[in-house]
């Protein structure tokens, strides 16, 4: 039995669903909030941290989105390969891993976490700080992305980490239209049926969003 603690709304939980969305992988989604004691205390016994989210496989504790899609493309392997057989191959997509959720995502959760503050406490250069980065990864990733349908190869590992930052850091900093290349990938991952679902399952919170989510994709 796999059991996945999760928030519909959190970018690292996306991130993981599209995973398992992505092979039809069978799942218990134990769902996290205040009107969910019994998830929550289960939770907090699984991992003392607090981050979500957390996958248990017949009762074993599984942290970390990037190690939890690895887990399944171990464990639970399905037509969708997460990593490619290739070591080099498989380093680039774990590359791209890491770029998407700290120079992306990161950067978002700066802004945000900013934005959740009392107004007496924000922090004006924080925020264009993490927007500025955001920026010089725009550059990168678009660079990157020429000629491409995905971020390394097929489908994989780095593309489920990039739906869910890109989508929000659009939000916070959008992508200038100059950058064509992150542009169409962006809307690329949008249709993709396992992120649309994803989507679609956290519109009922975008009230959620301290910034005001726009009111589009």
């Amino acid at each position: 039995m796999l059991e996945l603690f999760a928030h519909p709304f959190s970018s690292y939980c996306q991130k993981v669903l599209i995973a398992f969305y992505e092979n039809d992988t069978p799942f218990a989604y134990r769902m996290l909030g205040a009107d969910q004691p019994r998830n929550s205390a289960e939770f907090a016994r699984a991992w003392p941290l607090g981050k979500f989210p957390v996958l248990l496989d017949s009762g074993h504790a599984v942290m970390e989105s990037s190690i939890i899609i690895e887990h399944l493309h171990l464990r639970h392997p399905g037509a969708v390969r997460f990593l490619p057989l290739d070591a080099d191959a498989a380093l680039q997509v774990r590359m791209l891993d890491r770029i998407f959720d700290h120079h992306v995502m990161y950067q978002v959760q700066r802004v945000v976490n900013d934005a959740l503050r009392p107004a007496a406490r924000r922090d004006v250069i924080e925020v264009e700080e993490a927007k500025a980065a955001l920026e010089r990864a725009y550059i990168w990733l678009d660079a990157h992305l020429a000629g491409r349908e995905w971020a390394a190869g097929g489908f994989g590992l780095a593309d489920c980490a990039a739906a869910p930052a890109l989508f929000y850091a659009d939000w916070v900093h959008p992508i200038d239209p100059a950058h064509v290349n992150l542009r169409a990938y962006r809307a690329r991952l949008l249709t993709r049926p396992s992120f649309a679902r994803a989507v679609e399952e956290a519109r009922p919170y975008r009230s959620y969003f301290p910034l005001g989510a726009p009111d589009r994709d």
